[in-house]
Order: C-alpha cells, then sequence, then structure tokens
C-alpha cells in the first residue's frame, strides 16, 4: 500500500541541527523543513489510523502475518450465522442419545438424499443425530428444504454450514463428543465434472480432509463412516466387481476424487489412528432422491410425453446399472456404523492400529436401463418416448455390479428390494410430492 511506503521513509527520530551562530537562511532552512516533517508526522499519524481502523476493526480482516487459512477461519467466525445459547442448545437436543446402546453421531450432507433417511433411522432406533448441510443448489434446493423440515418433525437439527468451515466444526466437537461420524456430503454427478470440477476438489477432497483434521484432534477421536462410490472400479471389465479389484482406471474426475478420498483416509488411518470405513454405493434410487438421477428424471419426462435419452455401449451392448433400494442402502449404513470400531488416536496421536475398511453396498441384480423405462412406463401408464443414443464419452461406464459378500460377513448386508418394488415406491412418493401438476390422481398399481 502506498500509506505504508510512507510511513516506512519516515526516521524514527527527527534530525538534530547545530547552530553555531544565527544564520537566517539556515534558520529559514530549518524552519521550513520542521513544519515539512511536522506535517508529514501528523499525515503520518492519519494513514496510521486508517490503517488501524481496515486492518483490526473490518469484520474482513487480517493481520499481516496471517495465513489465508486463518484468515478464512477468522472470517467465518465473525461472520457465521451459528452459534449462541439457544444454537447450542438445539445442537445438544439433537445430539441427545436417547438408548442405552445409542450413539451420538454427526451426520455430514443430512439434507441429501442418503443423509435425510439415514438420519431418519438413527433417530427412530434412540441415536442422537445431528446433521450438518450446506444446502447448495448443484440440484432444486427446496428438495433439500422439504427434507429438512421432514427430518426437524422427528427432532433432528440441521446445522446450515459447510464442511470446509474448520472454526464451525471444531465448534459442534466442542459442544458435542460425538461417538461416529456418518460423512455423507459431497459434490455428486459424473457428467457435472465437464462443468464444474473444482466444486468436486472442493467437496470430495478439501471438504474430506477438513473433516479429517477436526476428527484427528477431537477427544475422544469418533469413528468415521464415508461415502465413496462405485465409480472407483471405473473401466474394470471384471464382473462382479471386489473390494478387492484395481480401482486405477477412473472413467471420471467425480471417480477420481472418490478414489483420491480413499487414499486420504488410509493415511490419516495410518498416522492418526483413525477408525475409518469407506462405502461404495450402487447406483442409488427410491422416494427422496436426487433429480439429477436417469429413474428421476425419466418419470418426469415421461409424465410429461418427453423424449427420454436411452443410452447404448459400444456395438449396441446393454447398459446396464446395479440399482439399490434407499432402505438397503440405509441397512448397510447402519450396519458399518454398530460394527465400526474406536478410533486409536487422542489429541491427535495415534495409541495403536485402528479399522480401515471399504465395503460395497450394491443389490447384486444389474438391470439394463432399458427394463427401468420398462418398469417405469407400466407403473405410469405412459408410453415413453425412447431416443436410443451412443454412451458419450463423459465418464458414465457401461454397466455396474457389486460383490457384497464382504458386506455379508461384516454386518449381515443382504438387500431385500428389487427394482420393480422400489420403482413403484418411488413412482408413488413422486405423485404425490409433485402434485395435480405431474399427474396426482394416477393410481399406481
Amino acid at each position: 500500500m502506498k500509506s505504508s511506503s510512507h510511513l516506512d521513509n519516515i526516521p524514527s527520530t527527527p534530525g538534530k541541527f547545530k547552530l553555531d551562530k544565527p544564520n537566517y537562511n539556515h534558520i529559514n532552512r530549518f524552519r521550513w523543513h520542521y513544519s515539512y516533517l511536522a506535517k508529514l508526522t501528523f499525515w503520518s499519524f492519519v494513514f496510521m489510523g486508517l490503517i488501524f481502523i481496515f486492518f483490526f476493526k473490518s469484520p474482513h480482516s487480517s493481520s499481516p502475518t496471517s495465513n489465508p487459512s486463518s484468515d478464512l477461519s477468522r472470517r467465518s467466525l465473525k461472520n457465521r450465522s451459528w452459534g449462541g445459547p439457544d444454537w447450542e442448545k438445539r445442537v445438544k437436543s439433537s445430539s441427545k442419545i436417547r438408548s442405552k446402546s445409542g450413539f451420538s453421531v454427526l451426520v455430514t450432507g443430512a439434507a441429501g438424499f442418503v443423509g435425510t433417511h439415514v438420519s431418519a433411522a438413527l433417530k427412530r432406533r434412540g441415536d442422537g443425530v445431528l446433521g450438518l448441510d450446506n444446502f447448495n443448489d448443484y440440484y432444486d434446493p427446496s428438495l433439500k428444504r422439504a427434507r429438512q423440515a421432514l427430518l426437524e418433525r422427528s427432532g433432528i437439527f440441521i446445522v446450515e454450514g459447510d464442511i470446509n468451515d474448520a472454526v464451525l466444526l471444531k465448534k459442534l466437537f466442542e459442544v458435542v463428543h460425538f461417538t461416529h461420524v456418518m460423512h455423507l456430503a459431497a459434490q455428486a454427478g459424473v457428467r457435472y465434472a465437464m462443468k464444474n470440477p473444482n466444486s468436486y476438489i472442493h467437496s470430495n477432497i478439501a471438504g474430506f480432509v477438513n473433516l479429517l483434521e477436526v476428527c484427528k484432534n477431537a477427544n475422544p477421536q469418533p469413528a468415521i463412516v464415508w461415502a465413496s462410490s462405485s465409480s472407483v472400479y471405473g473401466l474394470n471389465t471384471k464382473v462382479p466387481f471386489s473390494e478387492k479389484d484395481r480401482t486405477d482406471q477412473p472413467a471420471s474426475l467425480y471417480a477420481a476424487t472418490k478414489k483420491a478420498g480413499e487414499e486420504i483416509a488410509h493415511t490419516y488411518n495410518h498416522i492418526y489412528g483413525l477408525s475409518l470405513t469407506g462405502l461404495r454405493f450402487f447406483t442409488v434410487y427410491g422416494p427422496w432422491g436426487r433429480p439429477d438421477m436417469a429413474y428421476f428424471f425419466f418419470t418426469k419426462d415421461i409424465l410429461k410425453r418427453k423424449p427420454i435419452p436411452v443410452f447404448e455401449s459400444a456395438n449396441h451392448g446393454t447398459v446396464a446399472r446395479d440399482f439399490t433400494y434407499i432402505d438397503d442402502i440405509v441397512k448397510g449404513c447402519l450396519g458399518a456404523l454398530d460394527t465400526a470400531e474406536k478410533s486409536t488416536g487422542s489429541g491427535g496421536k495415534k495409541k495403536g492400529a485402528a479399522q480401515l475398511r471399504v465395503i460395497n453396498l450394491g443389490n447384486t441384480s444389474p438391470v439394463p436401463v432399458s427394463d427401468l423405462v420398462s418398469i417405469l412406463e407400466k407403473l405410469l401408464k405412459v408410453k415413453a418416448e425412447k431416443r436410443v443414443m451412443k454412451l458419450p464419452r463423459n465418464g458414465d461406464v457401461p454397466f455396474t455390479h457389486a460383490n457384497i459378500s464382504f458386506a455379508q460377513r461384516e454386518f449381515g448386508y443382504k438387500p431385500t428390494t428389487d427394482l420393480q418394488t422400489g420403482l413403484k415406491k418411488f413412482v408413488k412418493w413422486y405423485v404425490s410430492y409433485y402434485g395435480p401438476g405431474n399427474k396426482s390422481s394416477l393410481r399406481i398399481q
């Protein structure tokens, strides 16, 4: 700044002048020089005052020696929309354990599709549940707000905030000693990465690291279960996909960030003794789902008599997905929480080996997307206008198929909902939620 450079050029003490005999020219020069110094001194104090006000009184300020991360923390602390006695009371009430063997769980992404269902299930069985969500606009935020209202009626408080906000996370762990973290917050979607790649780095990598940093320093450290993805199997051709298979060929940036998360989890487990379980979800669907998923926007467009894209792989090959109903995913999430061992660190220092797992949660029954459309046509009683297209090179893979033997051994995981049954429940919810404009009078058979 120009003002600071002026300040640097001013001597700390005024110069000394020796007057051996009266010399009026010299005296006049001295008076002019003294007047000039006095003015400079006066304006220097003015500039110093302005600098003090700007840097130390502004809510967006930082000290000259601060680093960017501490500056962001200060901004978050001063501009926060959370905090205070009433807020802390709600946090504690929502997190209160109501069963003898219950957990106190922080659920990130609680207003998301899986987060809402998991939070509700935990609350029903007596666990203390606190949600965290930033309500971003990747898809219609009003759907997230509706899920929030649903959870609030069950006594679950969702804190509005971001997993990258270290100050907020630290505060939550100060107010509540969480035994577990169910980390479901993430930037989802394979295709969106081509439009906004930075959002995936921000949420899936930086946000995950920020959460792990706070968890490693918590005392006691919580056990962490987090959402990875079946996308990490990428271009693998061996089926069904097993946790032992290679995962170094991601086909999308989304998959790459989820794979990076698994490696980061390994690091924090190894160095800090955090207990970490990664869950590889396989195409989750059901009521309150994500509008960017094929089954969801197929339903919307079929009802509106709009054409839908049905992709095929190379040489007219079938595109298939291991569709997994939300209730089965919830059972897997709770099973992972129940079998998660305690973290072994304390105050950021590892005391012993800690549990580290990666587990598939799928349905084990891949279904061609064309069959998905046929089921929806029957449920909606509307013939779909299909446009068969080649699978674009945007990160989508031709098929997914889960090997769930490890989940079966770990906690008895066994999916029970087939696609026909699951879609019937979804369509019933969809028609009820979106109302008359989408044929709410339709009778689902």
